[in-house]
């Protein structure tokens, strides 16, 4: 499959039009620049150092480091266009990884990458790409740009396995009026096949599949990094008032976490036990069965919403996903005391859902937007 530029929603002719390719030295986005120079676009690289690797345990892992830095450089003098090496490291440190600490240390199950979207990419990269007199922004996500009746819209990735429109949610509409995602209709075998084409040395590498600064997911002991002393020891409770025994840290435990519990079975225990609650005031973890897990109910904030009529209180029927991995399911949005709250209502409970978690909402393929969860409605 080759690139359809017009696809794009360009109103200019490739070589009337720079672009500026968001590379993190990973396959997808050097074959997104790649694919935009042999249209004709005048392309400029941009790679972002995000942290100091010093934080990082397990370099090799670690995507934005100096290996990625070193492989986009030489994809862009491969291709041949200018690439830039931007020190985004504080911003980085102040929006996604600190952020990423204190929501644990909130007891909440934070999604980095979203934040990372939201605050980095999509709106310090873009005032970057507009300086560097860019008239688009393009990465190498797999969400495909459509031009709606009203307005330009976001879609789920052609591909199922490889669809990141979850990570998305947070995309303003003038964001999505300048970014573009050119791979959104590939499979990620296409891409490869791409890569090679062009004979790039990444072609083979393989995805990173943890958060970029915690790629050996040890999530606790990169939140001590950050936060010292976070490692606060308390109680683990049964939702019945019975104390079960002792913990090193809420920030070891996630709402839904059945193993490495290290308690011992209630004798009149039938069923396994769950985490169900955390609290950060008290460092109590409650525990208990799975069904005191199920909900139908929660509040989102921060919504972003997409759709071309508000929300209101009569509700928005759709389908949302609450985790990136699952299939959207049915459910109504409402809006609640504020435009940047909205009530969700599940069609059937759902087990398992955190705070600090997003909450997206689709109409078919598209992004409706969505926000982050806080707890019951």
């Amino acid at each position: 499959m080759t690139l359809n530029w017009t696809h794009l929603g360009f109103l200019k002719r490739p070589q009337d039009m720079r672009v500026v390719v968001a590379m993190s030295g990973g396959v997808d986005s050097s074959v997104t620049a790649a694919l935009l120079a042999e249209a004709g676009f005048d392309v400029i690289g941009i790679t972002l150092q995000l942290y100091d690797h010093g934080m990082i345990l397990d370099k090799k892992k670690a995507c934005c480091a100096g290996q990625d830095i070193y492989d986009a450089a030489q994809v862009a003098e491969r291709i041949g266009f200018p690439h830039y090496v931007l020190d985004y490291e504080s911003r980085f440190r102040q929006g996604v990884m600190e952020d990423f600490a204190d929501s644990y240390l909130r007891g909440e199950t934070p999604v980095p990458c979203i934040r990372c979207n939201q605050t980095v990419k999509f709106s310090d990269l873009l005032k970057t790409a507009k300086d560097l007199k860019g008239e688009a922004l393009a990465t190498g996500h797999y969400v495909q740009w459509k031009q709606g009746q009203y307005k330009a819209e976001l879609h789920k990735g052609l591909d199922p396995k490889k669809d990141q429109s979850y990570f998305l949610f947070a995309t303003t509409q003038n964001q999505i009026d300048f970014v573009r995602f050119p791979l959104g209709g590939f499979s990620k075998e296409e891409t490869r096949q791409h890569a090679k084409r062009f004979g790039l040395s990444v072609a083979d590498k393989p995805d990173s599949q943890d958060i970029c600064f915690v790629p050996d997911g040890n999530y606790a002991r990169i939140v001590e990094k950050l936060r010292p002393g976070a490692l606060e020891p308390g109680k683990i409770v049964h939702i019945d008032g019975t104390v079960l025994g002792d913990h090193g840290g809420i920030i070891h435990y996630t709402i839904g976490q059945r193993k490495g519990l290290c308690i011992p079975a209630k004798s009149d225990a039938t069923e396994p036990l769950y985490v169900i609650r955390l609290d950060p005031k008290t460092h109590t973890v409650y525990v208990g069965p799975k069904i005191a897990l199920a909900k139908d109910t929660f509040l989102i904030g921060d919504v972003n919403w997409l759709g071309d009529t508000p929300l209101n209180t009569t509700g928005h029927n759709c389908h949302v996903k609450i985790r990136s991995s699952q299939e959207a399911i049915p459910a109504t949005l409402f809006k609640a005391d504020s435009d940047q709250k909205a009530k969700v209502v599940l069609k059937t409970p759902e087990y398992g859902i955190s705070a600090g978690q997003a909450c997206v909402a689709y109409q078919g393929t598209r992004i409706l937007g969505g926000g982050w969860i806080l707890g019951e409605g």
